[in-house]
């Protein structure tokens, strides 16, 4: 199956935490960075989702926040810090693409006016952030 998803990410999860309806799962990206999902229960079973799972973490480009400088006081579980390695700037809209470490990269879609507030260059150095709720998981 084809996914027009951009942020694709191969995991082995670490560890799974059952709630009554949502479970939370970890999962150790190549390059070492944690990744965190919140997703249904029944998903965990139906997926045969487990600690040495490999998975794919799957986040929509839309759902990528960036910040410059220290990030501190979010509720938000996944922080990737890296490098700005493109932007591409349209008339209302910027895709940047982010080297996180392990020869991953994570794509955000922001506005041109918040990369433009954020100060974004090729080589800048910024923290790419998804909520555990917006990451969703596949496996083979």
């Amino acid at each position: 199956m084809s996914l027009s998803i951009r942020n694709q990410l191969p995991a082995t999860v670490v560890s799974v935490t059952p709630g009554e309806a949502m479970a939370t799962v970890q999962g150790r990206l190549s390059g070492g960075q944690m990744v965190t999902a919140a997703v249904t229960m029944s998903a965990v079973k139906e997926l045969g989702i487990g600690e040495g799972s490999e998975v794919t973490a799957l986040a929509k480009a839309t759902e990528v926040a960036l910040a410059t400088g220290e990030v501190s006081g979010l509720s938000i579980r996944n922080r990737f810090p890296g490098t700005v390695t493109r932007l591409t700037l349209g008339a209302a809209m910027a895709t940047v693409v982010i080297a996180i470490g392990g020869d991953q990269e994570l794509t955000a879609a922001i506005t041109q006016d918040a990369a433009a507030e954020l100060g974004l260059t090729e080589g800048s150095r910024v923290t790419a952030l998804i909520k555990s709720t917006e990451v969703s998981l596949a496996t083979a």
